[in-house]
């Protein structure tokens, strides 16, 4: 087979069902948004004065308050103990936008309290961006020079993103329930409110779900690949 067969052959089929669930979850996440956006919570508190609410109330006191630009860029560094929100939710009082920032709040909390999965995922950060970069070049190079081992080693090294992407999963689930658990403990939100923000939580939750499983099928092209090339 040619080369060109790596890159047109049957083989994208496989990845086809993580790609078309991962469509599917950004259509819910960006749905669910700009849905509960438009819906303000009763208590009008904006996002950002909520977010650092929930940490003092919790006794987290280390974290500060950054804003970054940009739509669903909300992010906590744990290297540096800020707490990152973009324009659609710093001053916002919705409710979606009090979802982030707890959800947000929440990674602050497992760092404080040790969470075992996020500090993995911190710890392991490093290797795999190292290892992403070089997976797909030798894996390429090892089909390309007919060097099995090579393949294997790119194919050693992609596997670290998906083992990322599986650690990924309860670290980002654990976040939003101590949200949830935060803001109605709290009072911040209630009823109606509630529901929106888990709908929020949820549809977003979905988009990890969908990388992890795209990670996983694209780890079974890869060995599909190699195992057809030594064939």
């Amino acid at each position: 087979m040619p080369f060109y067969g790596f890159y047109m052959d049957w083989t994208y089929l496989l990845i086809l069902p993580g790609l078309l669930l991962g469509l599917w979850a950004q259509s819910r996440v960006s749905s669910a948004y700009h849905r509960y956006s438009r819906v303000p919570t009763r208590r009008g508190e904006p996002a950002s004065q909520v977010a650092m609410s929930l940490l003092r109330r919790n006794g987290n006191n280390a974290v500060t308050l950054g804003h970054v630009s940009g739509e669903m860029t909300d992010h906590y560094d744990p290297s540096r103990e800020v707490l990152n929100l973009s324009d659609g939710v710093y001053g916002s009082d919705s409710v979606a936008a009090v979802g982030i920032a707890a959800h947000e709040a929440g990674h602050a909390m497992q760092k404080q309290e040790g969470y075992a999965p996020l500090k993995l995922r911190t710890a392991v950060v490093p290797v795999v961006n190292f290892g992403s970069g070089l997976s797909t070049p030798l894996f390429i190079a090892g089909l390309i020079f007919a060097w099995q081992p090579l393949v294997y080693i790119g194919i050693g090294l992609f596997s670290l993103s998906v083992i990322f992407s599986l650690i990924t999963l309860p670290v980002e689930f654990d976040a939003s329930r101590r949200a949830l658990r935060m803001l109605t403990e709290g009072g911040y939100v209630t009823g109606e409110e509630e529901q929106g923000v888990k709908r929020v939580l949820q549809a977003a939750a979905l988009t990890y779900v969908a990388a992890a499983v795209t990670s996983l099928l694209s780890l079974l092209r890869l060995l599909v690949i190699a195992r057809r090339r030594n064939d």
